[in-house]
């Protein structure tokens, strides 16, 4: 007689493939399933923007513009992307903590202490140039920080992607 145990942990959903992951197409689902909503017109108490770099070994991962956006649907999730810069845009009605978790569950690209989407190995975490322990789900996306994640093979020793040159416009 075999018993056979079910574990469920947030961050870690159905397993994917390598890269590309596209952009989702049902924002306002994707978006709620994250705890985000609709803020599209609203009058904004914060808007902060973060830059994500995700890397497979030495080769960059692009992450979509117009995840939790869509400018034709008149749909802005708090947290979302325009373009493929990387950079997160959090824009909300209220002041309050948003957290990378938040963004990848948006995306629906699994993200835990040990992988990013398809991507296993050592996952190894900078923000602002510092090694970040723990799991990066829980990163705070704060205003013109620099979260940088790294999957290498096992023993490969990580390399920090260059720091992100922020377009005048933010700062």
């Amino acid at each position: 007689m075999g018993v056979a145990v079910v574990v469920l942990v947030a961050g870690c959903a159905a397993p994917q493939g390598a890269p590309p992951w596209p952009r989702p197409t049902d924002l306002a689902a994707r978006a709620q399933d994250a705890g985000l909503r609709d803020v599209w017109g609203q009058r904004l108490a914060e808007h902060v923007h973060t830059h994500v770099t995700i890397t497979d070994g030495d080769e960059p991962v692009v992450i979509p513009g117009d995840i939790g956006h869509s400018a034709a649907e008149h749909f802005a999730a708090e947290v979302h992307t325009h373009d493929t810069s990387g950079i997160v845009h959090v824009e909300s009605p209220e002041r309050r903590t948003f957290t990378l978790g938040q963004f990848f569950d948006e995306w629906g690209v699994s993200l835990g202490p040990a992988h990013v989407g398809g991507l296993h190995g050592d996952l190894t975490v900078w923000v602002d140039g510092h090694r970040s322990y723990g799991n990066p789900r829980s990163i705070p996306l704060r205003d013109l920080e620099q979260v940088d994640l790294v999957v290498t093979t096992i023993g490969e020793v990580p390399r920090r992607p260059a720091a992100f040159d922020w377009p005048p416009q933010y700062h």
